[in-house]
């Protein structure tokens, strides 16, 4: 018992030593910009860029927008399916499951050839078609993660017992939606709307190959170029990810022990 129980801690200690380890390198690098001590020069340097602040601001407006459209999509679709079209249910998971499977560099050239400037809906000739083209691509690619967090939150209720209800008492489609749906799969939907902002945030390949100013290509722009700010920045969005996840576990928590609201 007492050889089981070191086996289980010495593989605990391994295990976190490789993800603890490297992100300490990290962060010893990232403060030794001034030659001989420690400073935090290199967060400043970064935080003075405006690059970094229009960046930063343009992906959290990206993130922002695929959440609301992405919720306003995937909350209605999973409600649906389960109150009237169960027979659908593989086919619709099937769909989420593909841009698991497809690489995003395989989207984003399918979107270059059918939105192009030539082609009937030229989304990439100006610069509002080519950002609504961007938030597209982030909610499909955050479709697996949002569609399954919102479709466990409303396993979690009775979809059918809650629209009768609402039904008898006169209630219209987007009242039953707005008013009974959507606060009983709240946790489920920021939930998914953490997992959507860490995704957004780190994303390359839509962003450069569309052209925007995103948070992913400035990364990689950075760390192409300099010494130290790439390992401050490798710090700040690594805290952005676990932010999110910290909030995405506190929020799983308040939703396992909220009841459902009638």
């Amino acid at each position: 018992m007492k050889a089981q129980r070191l086996g289980a801690w010495i593989a605990v200690i391994l295990g976190a030593s490789y993800f603890v380890i490297p992100l300490i390198g990290t962060i010893e690098f990232s403060l030794r910009m001034r030659r001989g001590e420690y400073s935090f020069d290199a967060y400043e340097s970064v935080f003075s860029d405006i690059q970094f602040r229009e960046t930063f601001g343009y992906s959290m407006l990206m993130a922002l927008l695929t959440i609301v459209f992405g919720m306003l999509l995937v909350v209605p679709t999973a409600y649906w399916v389960r109150l009237r079209l169960p027979q659908m249910r593989p086919v619709v998971e099937f769909i989420t499951l593909l841009p698991l499977v497809i690489p995003a560099i395989v989207i984003v050239f399918g979107y270059l050839r059918m939105y192009n400037s030539s082609s009937y809906l030229p989304l990439t000739g100006s610069t509002t078609g080519t950002n609504i083209l961007l938030v597209f691509s982030y909610i499909t690619l955050s479709l697996p993660y949002m569609y399954r967090a919102v479709d466990t939150a409303m396993r979690a209720i009775d979809v059918r017992t809650l629209t009768e209800a609402a039904e008898s008492l006169g209630a219209r489609w987007t009242t039953i939606m707005f008013k009974c749906i959507f606060p009983n799969v709240m946790s489920g939907v920021l939930s998914g709307a953490f997992i959507t902002l860490a995704i957004v945030m780190g994303e390359f390949t839509f962003a450069a190959l569309l052209n925007r100013p995103a948070f992913g290509p400035y990364l990689q722009l950075v760390g192409a170029n300099k010494a130290y700010e790439p390992s401050a920045l490798a710090v700040i969005a690594f805290s952005i990810t676990w932010l999110s996840m910290g909030l995405l576990n506190l929020v799983s928590r308040f939703g396992k022990a909220a009841p459902a609201k009638a």
